[in-house]
């Protein structure tokens, strides 16, 4: 990707559309009713791909970078494509949405008291989090729809976080080279924190997915260094 702006990354997420536009939805009357564990686990993150993505927007538009602010805005729509996809996965199911939970209202309320930097920094835990869960409900998804359905989103979520990688690497540049690694490391802490909440609350739907809470917890942190590599 180009290492100056945000052309290429327009141009990744505007192929992205492109296929979409031109693939069908999955044949949501396929659904079978999804085991209770992973119904839960679902609407949890269904709610936390849903939000309007205005206050990234509005930060990303006052960065000074046209290109950059477009790129957001293609983001923003592919998360609201997921929270759709994973809604119409529930209702295919017989299983509702839900308005709030309390793990992504903490999340939201850290997003948007910080600056951009530290927001991304704040949505990227959730972004690699998000890796792993998707991947664990593609691979251990208990019907044909539920793993298209997975899989689709997990395509986006891995052009994500290099995107984000790309911007917080440049926002953290001008920093001298210990602060840049004190920085990731602290991001890896909060990581590592955060996924352990995520592996206790979603810990019968990951056994159901054949992960469990500590091969999740464990596969998560371990990731987490090549992308904090990446930030600096």
């Amino acid at each position: 990707m180009d290492s100056t702006g945000y052309g290429d990354w327009i141009r990744d997420f505007e192929t992205a559309r492109r296929e979409r536009a031109g693939q069908d939805d999955p044949d949501w009357r396929t659904g079978v009713p999804l085991h209770p564990a992973i119904r839960r686990s679902v609407q949890r993150f269904q709610v936390g791909e849903d939000g309007d993505g205005a206050e990234l927007i509005t930060k990303a538009e006052a960065a000074g970078d046209a290109e950059y602010a477009s790129a957001v805005r293609m983001f923003v729509a592919e998360e609201r494509n997921h929270a759709r996809l994973l809604a119409l996965l529930l209702a295919s199911g017989d299983a509702p949405t839900i308005a709030s939970h309390w793990s992504d209202r903490v999340f939201v309320t850290l997003r948007r008291a910080l600056g951009l930097r530290l927001e991304l920094l704040v949505l990227m835990i959730a972004e690699v989090v998000a890796l792993r869960y998707y991947r664990a409900l593609r691979d251990g998804g208990e019907d044909a729809l539920t793993r298209e359905v997975a899989g689709r989103v997990l395509a986006d979520e891995e052009r994500h976080v290099p995107f984000h990688c790309h911007r917080l690497r440049r926002a953290l540049r001008p920093l001298p080279a210990p602060a840049r690694v004190l920085v990731t490391s602290g991001w890896r802490a909060a990581l590592a924190a955060a996924c352990l909440v995520v592996a206790v609350d979603h810990g019968p739907a990951l056994r159901r997915l054949g992960v469990g809470r500590g091969r999740f917890a464990v596969e998560v942190v371990r990731s987490s260094g090549p992308i904090a590599a990446a930030m600096r």
